[in-house]
């Protein structure tokens, strides 16, 4: 099977990124990073790319009068490497219609709680004041409402009585940087995969709509 070219778009530390590029190296995934994509061009995430040898696309969003110009833009400079997927890590833009559309299928995201719960920001607070007994992470894919794509694959994690805001964002992390190299292994491989109804497919399955529940070790 022909290894997948990918496209990481970032807008900060990238530490994702660099968990991707780490599982690639080691070669648990059969893909390579073909370029990564950042709308700030301070983004340390381009200095892991720049190490590891990853062609930089730098675009910033304020050089475009509108959303859907900026995005258009990112389309024709990503297009330029015809990437198998999309993995959307710390992305910090709300993406237009036109550019989920595009990409439908094949553009993950990683979202910092279990999802459907506490979609957009502040998710680690948001758990600890609803008294959770778990938190964790959830890859998806992406559609046109926001956090809301069908999900591929979670880490639930239990919450501690001794856990801050800090301490379980550093947990989730972790668990972000074990799941997010696994599900692009999985597409990579052709496992995974979002059918033309909407649901998620692990070797031919589909999954539950929470998707693959992943077990810390």
């Amino acid at each position: 099977m022909a290894e997948k070219s990918i496209v990481v778009l970032i807008s900060g530390s990238g530490s994702n990124l660099q968990a991707i590029i780490d599982a690639i190296a080691s070669g648990q995934i059969n893909g390579r990073i073909a370029a990564v994509l950042s709308n700030k061009a301070d983004a340390y995430g381009l200095i892991r790319a720049r190490t590891a040898g990853i062609p930089e696309i730098i675009i910033s969003h304020k050089d475009y009068d509108s959303r859907e110009s900026f995005d258009a833009a990112m389309i024709k400079a990503i297009d330029a490497y015809q990437p198998d997927l999309i993995v959307l890590a710390g992305f910090m833009r709300i993406l237009t219609a036109d550019f989920v559309r595009h990409y439908r299928g094949r553009m993950f995201n990683i979202h910092p709680s279990l999802l459907p719960k506490y979609k957009g920001l502040h998710t680690h607070q948001r758990a600890l004041e609803a008294g959770d007994s778990q938190h964790g992470c959830t890859v998806h894919f992406v559609t046109e409402e926001l956090d809301g794509g069908p999900l591929a694959l979670q880490a639930p994690i239990d919450i501690l009585a001794t856990d801050t805001i800090e301490s379980l964002q550093q947990r989730v992390h972790s668990a972000e940087h074990k799941i997010y190299p696994l599900a692009v292994e999985w597409f990579c491989a052709e496992r995974l995969t979002l059918s033309v109804s909407g649901s998620v497919q692990l070797d031919g399955t589909t999954l539950a709509p929470e998707g693959y529940q992943f077990t810390q070790e």
